[in-house]
């Protein structure tokens, strides 16, 4: 039963996609090959992207660190071309997507009999009064003239700050719920439906009567969470036998507020309240990076704009790519540009015959200030590498979607490499390092390289650990694409 539902949920699938191809009748070809044609797709450049064209590289440093005497692996790799961030997230970006959950939140209360239960901030039902899956009604605005329900609803997500008596935002509510379907352990020929499909060497058919493959039982790994009666997560990966196509959707609930404290636990025996108070509240802020943000927060985020992108996408939401943090492989080919450099910048100094600094680091021993900064600058200050990209070196260091190991590239492939492993809750901590590369505003020369590789627990969040975000190319072939009205966020100096 469960062979002949796949079947026909892959029938509907080929039909669906031959009605979107649009390609003309066959037997209007007077039967010649013709194949064929679809539609053409050029796919609109993201706001606030850059194109990265595909390309070579040869990644890691060929010489010893001179600071710590480091060897980092080398190998000569290919990726393709991808979309990336122009400049890192800012704390303005990242409050859009706090305030959207926010928001999320007092919707479901208001729809909620316990506040009221105005049922038109979520529909349950479609135009014909059948029911669908539940999804949060985004045209409806919230009240500006709340009733006394509707004003519950409203500060529900707030508490008072028992000190000052200010009503607050509750961090501890803004949770993000999400679903990530991993199609490359779908796609894996081990996790076949079907027995035979699993392995093509047509010799242990014949084993079928004595143990061989059709005995096998197929086992999966799956991250589901959920929020207990007292508002906590729990995240767990599930063992068990494979049962079908869905059981490679993953559920994770994340709460996406960035940690302040960051800036006063990063620094002992320091006085960084007043980052810990302004540094992302606080307005004047908004063009800097985000930082206190962990690598579980990151891949929310990617995983919210990823949804509300397709919401205004329409029919072509079908060929676009999600968002993601990069692979540790594409970051270093970005950083380097298009002559390859060991800095972003076109030659092996630090700053220009004039005294001017090309990046926000630490010049000297203790110096913060020397290249006009103390901690974090704005973003897109300093210019861009010849990919159009700023602030790939120094700033913050930004997280890549790579689990860090010494091996490095050498255990990677050679084409589009990448090491990836969820970390389930029980694993040894040390297998939750993820790759962080271009290093910050408190280190020094040496760790700003395009080739330095450093590590990150993925749920330890840093006053100077930040990220941008990435999405493959839709049109890969040709990298053609269609010009947006504005391709970078905001003006540069």
């Amino acid at each position: 039963m469960k062979k002949k539902l796949i079947i026909a949920i892959s029938a509907i699938a080929v039909l669906a996609m031959a009605s979107c191809f649009g390609g003309k009748e066959t037997m209007a070809n007077g039967g010649e090959l013709t194949g064929s044609t679809g539609r053409a797709f050029a796919e609109p450049a993201p706001y606030g992207m850059v194109l990265v064209k595909r390309g070579h590289l040869k990644m890691g440093m060929e010489k010893n660190d001179s600071l710590w005497g480091r060897q980092t692996p080398t190998r000569d790799i290919s990726v393709e071309g991808f979309w990336m961030d122009d400049t890192e997230i800012t704390n303005s970006e990242y409050r859009q997507f706090v305030t959207y959950v926010r928001d999320s939140i007092i919707r479901e209360r208001l729809a909620d009999p316990n506040y009221g239960g105005d049922e038109t901030y979520k529909i349950e039902e479609d135009k014909d009064g059948e029911p669908i899956k539940p999804y949060l009604n985004w045209k409806k605005a919230l009240p500006r003239k709340p009733n006394e329900d509707e004003q519950r609803a409203l500060e529900s997500v707030y508490v008072t700050n028992p000190v000052t008596g200010e009503k607050m935002l509750d961090a501890s509510q803004m949770n993000y719920r999400y679903e990530i379907y991993d199609y490359t352990e779908a796609a894996l020929r081990r996790n076949r439906v079907d027995p035979e499909e699993r392995n093509l060497d047509t010799d242990k058919w014949n084993d079928q009567k004595q143990g061989g493959i059709y005995d096998e039982k197929v086992f999966i790994s799956k991250d589901t969470a959920y929020i207990d009666d007292e508002g906590k997560i729990h995240r767990e990966t599930l063992n068990r036998e494979y049962t079908g196509p869905w059981d490679f959707l993953n559920t994770y609930i994340v709460n996406i507020y960035p940690d302040t404290t960051c800036w006063v636990n990063d620094f002992p025996n320091a006085d960084n309240e007043m980052y810990m108070r302004n540094y992302f509240s606080n307005s004047a802020y908004n063009d800097y990076p985000v930082v206190g943000v962990s690598w579980e927060q990151a891949n929310a985020f990617c995983a919210w704009r990823t949804e509300f992108l397709l919401k205004g996408l329409g029919p072509a939401a079908r060929f676009v790519q999600r968002y993601r943090l990069p692979t540790e492989a594409e970051w270093e080919y970005a950083a380097r540009g298009k002559n390859q450099n060991e800095f972003p910048w076109e030659n092996e100094d630090v700053a220009s015959g004039k005294g001017c600094f090309f990046a926000n680091f630490k010049p000297d021993d203790g110096n913060y200030t020397k290249d006009g900064n103390l901690i974090t600058s704005k973003v897109g200050i300093y210019s861009a590498n010849s990919n159009g990209l700023f602030d790939m070196a120094g700033n913050v260091a930004e997280w890549t979607s790579t689990i860090y190991t010494e091996a490095g590239v050498d255990a990677m492939n050679d084409i589009n490499p990448q090491l990836k492993y969820n970390a389930a809750k029980e694993d040894p901590y040390r297998l939750k390092k993820k790759s962080v590369r271009g290093g910050s505003w408190k280190d020094p020369e040496s760790y700003i390289r395009s080739a330095w590789r450093s590590s990150e627990y993925q749920n330890q969040p840093r006053s100077y650990i930040g990220f941008r975000c990435v999405r493959s190319l839709a049109n890969t072939t040709s990298e053609k694409v269609k010009p947006a009205k504005a391709t970078t966020k905001k003006k540069r100096k």
